[in-house]
């Protein structure tokens, strides 16, 4: 995780003697966490801001664990934003913390725990050099893999270190791996039933006792920590990787899920999508129910989830096709359309596990689910008496022979030209898009959504042929 640490403010103390003049108190990682997350809920401030989808679920859940001083598993299906909560819980760390100047592990200037610092200390005393360290610098993070080391995780002898004249047996040889170098912070472990189980067993006592060991040495490192871990609820309940004294060494267990809603969904896509271009709201719309239709699919391995990735990477090609339409065509605003997501859908089959009676047809089988999606959508928008007049005008417009053309490099201005004047388009465009500024790329946006919807609903007929779609008369 690359930090990103402001200056430290001049005003700090850069002494031990300083620091206590300052009537600095320590507290352990946990209490830190509890009073800045008490401070919040009373305030009514969100806990942990940024995070969708899971506020009357796994948040309140969270709180009473972290309030409680527990350690944490959190188990859910890829994409459902378990790495993004993890990484939010520094937030609630305080904004800075004193150090011991030039400490590996962090050590507090008050209570210094290796062995370099307390000697240090005793020779120093209140002239002893302090640093401050941010709260953003406070997080250590290791993905399970299988060459995943207890030399990584803990620490191990540095050759480097005797032979510059040390004895085997002092403390001061060790190399601290990345649990003792996030001392007073929070460590993550992603994946963690992909991490062997002997791995698993050098991290029993930073659970419970809150030490490590290093080759037999004779060392005990009281470290100040809160551990949380991820893992895939199949792997963990079903294969049983996570050994089960590690397993109930963790205080709580917290399961995560999927938006339950669709307003979440969009939410979310709102927040992570890098998006250039204009996405209507109709579309995020269709992408987020395109998105539960495909985790409700038995066509599609449920076990390995649809990650919120899924919803995220749609949104962001509707947006990269849009680009290109209005690279091609010389239109001032792109603008994306609901012609675009059959183009798209062929890019998302690398997202989604599908059942092994569905081979060969995957790309038949999301572009259905997207068909189904949007006319979910079209119902929602216009399926309403007060539009109805309107799109039966659209529909005998195309009774009287009229057709529509359009495509991945038709124009805005093209598509609502070839329909000439049309008196609803105003009643159409509030409807679909009522938050939207209008403008052409959008008022064709929002006539090929109409359109869509009619051919879906079998009062149109629409053939395409190489990327070329054209609607006219049933």
């Amino acid at each position: 995780m690359t930090n990103f640490a402001p200056s430290v403010p001049v005003d700090l103390p850069a002494t031990l003697g300083a620091l206590v003049s300052s009537g600095y108190e320590s507290r352990t990682v946990k209490q830190e966490m509890q009073r800045n997350l008490l401070e919040r809920l009373r305030a009514g401030e969100p806990s942990l801001p940024g995070i969708v989808g899971f506020q009357d679920t796994v948040i309140p859940q969270v709180e009473r664990s972290l309030l409680a001083g527990h350690d944490i598993v959190l188990l859910g299906e890829r994409g459902q934003g378990k790495t993004r909560l993890i990484r939010t819980l520094t937030a609630l760390l305080d904004e800075w913390i004193p150090v011991v100047q030039g400490c590996e592990i962090n050590d507090d200037p008050t209570d210094p725990i290796c062995a370099s610092c307390r000697r240090k200390s005793e020779e120093l005393g209140d002239a002893l050099p302090v640093s401050w360290r941010h709260r953003s610098e406070r997080f250590g993070e290791k993905l399970a893999t299988p060459d995943t080391s207890v030399a990584d995780l803990i620490g191990d002898v540095d050759p480097v270190k005797v032979a510059e004249g040390r004895s085997l047996g002092d403390p001061e040889t060790i190399h601290y791996g990345l649990v003792p170098r996030t001392n007073r912070g929070i460590f993550a472990m992603n994946e963690l039933p992909d991490l062997s189980e002997r791995i698993q067993v050098a991290l029993l006592n930073v659970l419970e006792e809150r030490d490590i060991q290093v080759r037999g040495y004779n060392l005990r490192l009281p470290l100040d920590l809160l551990v949380v871990a991820s893992a895939n609820p199949e792997d963990y309940t079903n294969r049983g990787r996570i050994i089960t004294p590690l397993k109930d060494r963790f205080g709580a267990e917290i399961r995560t899920h999927y938006p339950l809603d669709i307003d979440h969904e969009i939410d979310l896509i709102r927040q992570e999508a890098h998006i250039q271009a204009v996405v209507p709201d109709h579309l995020l719309d269709i992408v987020a129910r395109f998105t539960t239709e495909v985790r409700g699919s038995s066509s599609i391995d449920q076990r390995s989830g649809v990650s919120a990735r899924f919803a995220i990477a749609c949104t962001e090609a509707l947006s990269g096709a849009a680009l290109r339409r209005s690279a091609i065509t010389g239109e001032r605003e792109p603008v994306a359309r609901v012609g675009d997501l059959m183009g798209v859908v062929p890019t998302l089959r690398g997202k989604v596990e599908f059942d092994v009676s569905e081979e060969g047809r995957e790309q038949e089988l999301l572009l259905h689910l997207a068909r189904r999606a949007t006319a979910e959508s079209w119902r929602l928008l216009l399926g309403g008496n007060d539009i109805r007049p309107v799109l039966t005008t659209l529909v005998e417009w195309f009774d009287e022979g009229n057709t529509l053309q359009t495509g991945d490099e038709t124009a805005g201005e093209s598509l609502i030209g070839e329909l000439g004047k049309f008196e609803g388009l105003g009643k159409l465009l509030q409807a679909v898009e009522p938050d939207l500024a209008e403008s052409p790329g959008l008022a064709a946006s929002c006539v090929e959504f109409a359109i869509e919807g009619l051919w879906l609903t079998r009062r149109i007929d629409k053939d395409e042929v190489d990327g070329v779609i054209r609607y006219g008369a049933a």
